[in-house]
């Protein structure tokens, strides 16, 4: 999924192997955090991680995040696609999660 930017990337190819695995050392995240996530599903968020992670032209987008403890910058309002964003819905729409918000309130004491 990290391929659109290998030739201009601002990652490695260990960034970009971690990004792919179910349990990333990246963010000590777990894409099976609540079962097996559908892998047409899973593409996107390992995209949208490549993107994050790898992509040299996100700058006028990052910004610093104060409080967070699984990363320290955040890209904001960075304009998609349409067609992209409902493929990803079409995607991920039968998908489950037992989080309300994947951006704050995680626990990582247990790992």
């Amino acid at each position: 999924q990290c391929s659109p930017w290998k030739d201009n990337a601002c990652c490695t190819a260990n960034t970009s192997a971690e990004a792919h695995r179910d349990r990333s050392l990246l963010y000590n995240f777990n894409w099976r955090h609540c079962g097996a996530m559908p892998p047409q599903c899973r593409r996107h968020f390992i995209q949208d991680t490549c993107l994050y992670e790898c992509s040299p032209n996100l700058g006028p987008w990052i910004q610093q995040v104060a409080g967070s403890s699984w990363r320290r910058e955040r890209v904001l309002h960075v304009p998609l696609c349409r067609e992209d964003c409902e493929q990803w819905w079409e995607d991920c729409r039968d998908a489950r999660t037992c989080k309300e918000n994947w951006h704050q309130g995680w626990n990582w004491a247990t790992g």
